[in-house]
């Protein structure tokens, strides 16, 4: 015969812990001590099992026989209710804890290997100013797309359109995350995935501009020999235009990455200067990078080699070749050479060349070139120097194409370099200071 609230309330402490019965495998325990707990007792995989669903009087009559047929109906379907409560309990506990700032920290540390500390850096800044303020402390299960495109459109509005792309694309990777961590559905995947058809488009020729003519270029070169930057920012400018590096590769360069130069014999010739680069610091997929094949070797050309010798002069004793302002230890900022490019020869530059834009100007007119003197073998030179590893290519045979195409990516590398200093003064020249 099923309980009656009555029957419940007068239940009394014994000497021994007893139950009362209600139905359907519910019953009240009560402990000598006079606590009273709901119990459900059922059997699943031939196996008799119980389940505890709280406290009299915080847990009603009523509210017990509803819990007791939520479980039922899940040994009906074959599942077992301790488990799923378990289940349910350690999914509230981690939803409290999975907020988006949370999550974003953990997605960081996780990729924190295959970056480059310039990268991690830029991408801690953009959610700590643009996402953290404002969506950090929230849930990330209760993030909906319209919150992060308003933060996004606040990113738009300073006129910065290619940084509000970018910053959904971290959204999306640690939403990618969450899903995977069973925080959120696929649903809100999907709306973050949407939100790129509501940001506005990259304007017409504002992403990564470049001069491509070899005489624009050498004003560029002029431009900023005359200009009042200290004399390692413009020594970084040359040795980036001549090795057509990434800038991150050059602010971290080493001088010990550096080889097949004297440096006690400044006037000596080094045929085979080369500047080796590391997988790891380079551009590649998170799994090349530990693998040393994938490296990248930079033949330099004679003024390359000269533009060395005269930075050994001032930052010889350091690790790095272009430390940082405030500190040795530290590469000089990645803003030095593009704030360089702005602001010199009265702003004249700006949006129209920036670092990056070497890599393109060497493209464009070395491939240029090689049609002009139907010297089509000269394209694949060129991709090899630019460090463009074809897809699906494997590190032997990288490494193998590399070595193997060594003198011939030297011979360019030297045209390219007599191309672009001509009528330049010698990088030593510029210890002394601008020439007005």
């Amino acid at each position: 015969m099923a309980l009656t609230v009555v029957e419940v309330k007068n239940a009394k402490p014994k000497e021994r812990d007893y139950k009362l019965a209600d139905s359907a495998g519910l019953h009240l325990f009560v402990t000598t001590k006079g606590a009273k707990s709901w119990r459900f007792k059922y059997r699943i995989g031939g196996k008799e099992k119980r389940l505890v669903f709280g406290l009299f009087p915080e847990v009603s009559l009523s509210e017990a026989r509803d819990q007791r047929d939520v479980a039922r109906a899940l040994v009906r379907a074959g599942k077992d209710p301790v488990i799923e409560a378990e289940k349910a309990k350690q999914a509230a506990i981690a939803a409290a804890g999975a907020t988006f700032k949370a999550i974003a920290e953990e997605w960081i540390t996780d990729e924190l290997p295959g970056w480059s500390e310039a990268h991690a850096s830029r991408v801690r800044f953009r959610l700590e100013k643009d996402l953290y303020p404002s969506l950090g402390r929230m849930p990330i299960a209760d993030i909906t797309g319209p919150m992060v495109l308003r933060e996004l459109r606040k990113i738009e509005k300073r006129g910065s359109i290619e940084t509000a792309k970018r910053v959904k694309g971290y959204v999306m990777a640690i939403f990618n995350r969450a899903e995977g961590e069973h925080f959120i559905g696929g649903e809100s995947v999907l709306a973050i995935s949407r939100l790129g058809k509501a940001l506005k488009p990259t304007p017409t020729g504002s992403k990564q501009p470049a001069l491509t003519k070899l005489p624009d270029l050498l004003e560029l070169q002029m431009a900023v020999d005359r200009s009042t930057s200290d004399v390692v920012t413009k020594l970084a400018s040359r040795l980036l235009a001549l090795t057509v590096v990434r800038v991150g590769v050059l602010r971290q360069a080493t001088w010990e990455e550096f080889e097949g130069i004297d440096w006690d014999k400044p006037d000596a010739p080094a045929p085979g200067a080369l500047w080796r680069i590391s997988a790891s610091r380079m551009k590649l997929e998170v799994e090349d990078k530990g693998n040393e094949a994938f490296g990248h070797e930079v033949p330099l050309p004679a003024q390359a080699v000269e533009i060395l010798r005269t930075l050994r002069i001032v930052t010889g004793k350091y690790h790095l070749l272009f430390p940082g302002g405030k500190s040795w230890r530290e590469p000089m900022s990645d803003a030095a050479l593009s704030t360089l490019y702005k602001r010199m020869a009265g702003g004249r530059y700006k949006g129209v060349m920036v670092p990056h834009g070497w890599r393109s100007a060497f493209s464009t007119i070395m491939n240029e070139r090689a049609a002009t003197l139907r010297q089509d073998g000269d394209r694949m030179i060129i991709d090899m120097m630019l460090a463009h590893v074809p897809k699906g290519m494997s590190a032997s045979e990288w490494a193998y194409n590399r070595a193997r195409y060594l003198e011939p990516r030297r011979e360019l590398g030297q045209e390219w370099a007599d191309l672009l200093m001509e009528s330049m003064r010698p990088a030593s020249a510029l210890l002394d200071g601008p020439r007005r």
